[in-house]
């Protein structure tokens, strides 16, 4: 099992933290990860993306031209990447923000009200945690939900942990409202 993906959103929307969470999570678990954050000029408000490879094999190579699954948390990372999605691929969408919903019909999409789970908590922070949620339940042998919870910790800052019993309610939460689909 080889999964390419590409994490993207606004700055502030965890784009960055949950890649680092997924590899974290992979490597807990004994896969290959490779993890290339995009660092440019993005700042909270501007864009963000990551792009995660991880399998149970050595990775080749860590560049990614046509990703296998794409999470976009706005409607910018919809547009910019729904044309690299391999055929078959997985978008992740968030449909709290995306106006312009993805169109292609040789792909599995997903819609998940992403920004909306995470306000329902209590905060607008999260909705990257609903999108691994829906993620995992569509993608189970990327990482469990287990190890997940577990490399959370690990991954987020000493002073922000406080906010993980809200993060996990929120990646539950994503994981239960999605619905597995059948595939493009």
């Amino acid at each position: 099992m080889t999964e390419e993906l590409i994490i993207a959103g606004f700055g502030g929307q965890g784009v960055l933290l949950t890649g680092k969470l997924l590899c974290v999570a992979a490597m807990r678990q004994g896969k290959q990860v490779s993890h290339i954050p995009s660092y440019g000029a993005e700042m909270r408000g501007g864009t963000a993306n990551c792009s995660v490879v991880i399998s149970d094999e050595e990775i080749a190579s860590p560049v990614i031209e046509k990703p296998s699954i794409v999470i976009a948390l706005n409607g910018p990372s919809v547009a910019k990447f729904e044309p690299r999605v391999r055929p078959g691929g997985l978008l992740i969408w968030n449909s709290s923000l995306v106006k312009n919903p993805p169109t292609r019909k040789d792909l599995v999409l997903v819609s998940l009200d992403a920004t909306d789970l995470s306000l329902s908590e209590g905060t607008e922070r999260a909705a990257n945690m609903a999108a691994i949620g829906a993620l995992l339940k569509l993608k189970p042998g990327i990482v469990s939900v287990d190890a997940v919870e577990a490399a959370l910790d690990e991954v987020i800052s000493a002073r922000n942990r406080k906010h993980n019993p809200v993060n996990l309610r929120i990646l539950h939460a994503g994981f239960e409202k999605t619905h597995k689909v059948d595939a493009a």
